[in-house]
């Protein structure tokens, strides 16, 4: 069992836990100082500590990273308030998540001003002044929308899916300070335009509901694209480009993000989105170093089942939560996740099997490099940010941590 008050001290040591390190299990100690990771090692702790957490036998993981996240408990991040912020960012802390990308929709062009300048408010690197929230640390936004393809928008609100245009990217990239990462379908218009644009001022690229041929994607990585959104979903495959041209058949994003090892990429390994052989064969292919873990939550994470918004409320797509999943309204289509990061780390192992530091790295150690944070998260190094969650051997969440504070117990 975990004693789950941490008594206040700058010198904290988590004892009787078995370590998730990226590589293997280590059963032994870890002690944390003025929120950084001071030292670890196997076995009994030598010496008297100033504060003990004793974690009973469970695993101690470094805390989750979510690179791709819409809201939670009722709220989403393009709500744009502080409020909806706040109560996106604790749901998901108590899922072990304890740093991540809020992640907009498409949306109008103030909607998603209003949603980065909250980004920018809530920023962890923004400043020391960044708005307090008690909940999973923001990253910077994962300015997602409106530039995808009209046939692979997926659940977005059809009314605001445009090309880019110059005079708007300037405007949102005003923000580029508060954007960790952007996604683009490479076939629009004026898309190496948006890419030039966010590259040089330090955005990272993705390339998300898109139907891009192979040869379109290899120009995008010629543009520094180095990351697919939601693999399998919203692109482009063998089978559906074979719809515009028999012959020859034409790989697609899928085929490109498998084929290329410059690509990583990520699955929603909620149970819904896809099937066990589908997170085996990315696992298999892609490798717990270039595929993390994503939950693609919107606001129905923790909440009953019914009918919800996905985005704004003011314009987004109506959708329902039902048997775990977001789906449309008619059942038909799928409508982004419902679950936690704890549930897509329990979801993958029993999936695919491989080794728990594997899966725990796909949700801590890959997502983080992906993000370009790895210096700071996503392992149990010495000299990172003391952010752990606390697992049962089951993999539900006991406790979580952030600068070695108790921010959640079960």
């Amino acid at each position: 069992m975990v004693h789950d008050v941490m008594p206040a001290g700058p010198d904290t040591v988590f004892e009787n836990a078995v370590l998730v390190q990226p590589d293997r299990l280590v059963a032994g100690w870890l002690r944390c100082e003025e929120g950084r990771i001071a030292a670890w090692g196997e076995g009994k702790f030598p010496g008297t500590p100033a504060a003990c957490v004793d974690v009973g036998e469970c695993f101690l993981a470094p805390g989750f990273v979510d690179l791709h996240v819409h809201g939670g408990d009722g709220a989403d991040f393009m709500d744009a308030t502080a409020e909806a912020f706040r109560t996106v960012l604790q749901a998901h802390v108590r899922h072990g998540t304890t740093s991540l990308l809020p992640t907009s929709t498409v949306a109008r062009h103030e909607q998603i001003r209003e949603f980065l300048s909250l980004c920018r408010r809530f920023s962890a690197s923004a400043s020391d002044d960044a708005e307090p929230n008690h909940g999973a640390r923001v990253l910077g936004a994962h300015l997602y929308g409106p530039y995808f393809a009209p046939a692979a928008r997926g659940c977005h609100p059809a009314a605001s899916l445009r090309p880019p245009e110059p005079a708007e990217v300037e405007q949102l990239l005003h923000f580029a300070d508060a954007i960790r990462t952007a996604t683009i379908a490479p076939e629009l218009p004026r898309a190496q335009m948006f890419a030039s644009a966010c590259r040089a001022r330090g955005v990272r690229l993705n390339v998300g509901h898109s139907h891009a041929t192979f040869e379109q994607m290899v120009e995008a990585i010629q543009w520094g694209v180095r990351h697919v959104d939601h693999l399998f979903c919203a692109m482009s495959d063998r089978a559906r480009l074979r719809q515009s041209q028999n012959y020859p058949m034409r790989g697609g994003v899928l085929e490109a993000t498998l084929f290329f090892d410059e690509l990583t990429t990520e699955v929603i390994a909620d149970g819904k989105h896809l099937a066990p052989e589908l997170l085996r064969l990315a696992a298999k292919i892609k490798g717990p170093d270039r595929l993390a873990l994503v939950t693609d939550a919107n606001r129905a994470l923790d909440m009953p089942d019914g009918e919800y918004i996905f985005g704004p409320r003011d314009g987004g797509e109506p959708m329902q939560k039902r048997d775990g999943v977001g789906l449309t309204l008619d059942g038909t289509g799928l409508a982004s996740g419902v679950m936690g990061m704890d549930h897509a780390v329990r979801t993958m192992r029993a999936a695919t099997g491989l080794p728990l530091p594997e899966v725990i790295r796909m949700a801590t150690l890959t997502p983080a490099r992906i993000a370009g944070v790895d210096h700071d998260l996503g392992s149990l190094d010495v000299g990172k940010r003391a952010d752990f969650v606390i697992l049962d051997p089951q993999l539900f969440v006991r406790a979580v941590y952030q600068d070695g504070v108790l921010v959640c117990s079960a």
